[in-house]
């Protein structure tokens, strides 16, 4: 039964964490076609979810602090996390030529492989998901190859 509840409350857990991944991915994108600060959109962010997220995806538990960690760190790094991503693609497709949405993706997963104590397969998992779901194919493979890429040398 104790076993039973861990896993049941680990999954709520990874569950939180996998919906902060998309509620920043989300929010990136957001900042990106906006002139809002990173810190007020992580305010209005941890009053009310659906201000990223949609209707539906706000009923499961976000980690809202690791959102804004996200977002944040991002933010005050998104220099040196564009010039690991241009030295893990090909030079026709440099973060500045990126479709805003992609570029939010693999920025949020370079900040995590970075600076998260995550396991790798989850962190890149988790992104290939998120561009599952904005995606076809070829994006999905290219998030899956530039942040396994960069993890080799992030995290050896």
């Amino acid at each position: 039964m104790v076993q039973e509840l861990r896993q049941k409350d680990e999954h709520n857990d990874n569950s939180a964490r996998r919906m902060a991944r998309l509620a920043a991915v989300q929010g990136l994108y957001q900042l990106a076609l906006t002139d809002e600060q990173p810190e007020a959109l992580i305010r209005r962010f941890r009053a009310d979810p659906a201000v990223v997220l949609r209707e539906e995806e706000t009923v499961i538990a976000v980690d809202r602090d690791m959102f804004g960690t996200i977002l944040s760190g991002v933010s005050e790094n998104r220099a040196a996390i564009d010039e690991m991503i241009a030295g893990a693609v090909d030079a026709k497709l440099s973060p500045g030529r990126m479709e805003p949405l992609l570029k939010s993706i693999l920025r949020a997963g370079v900040f995590e492989l970075q600076h998260s104590a995550a396991a790798t397969g989850v962190i890149v998992n988790d992104y290939v998901d998120v561009a599952h779901g904005f995606f076809g194919a070829k994006e999905p493979g290219l998030v899956n190859a530039v942040l396994d890429r960069l993890a080799k040398t992030l995290r050896s």
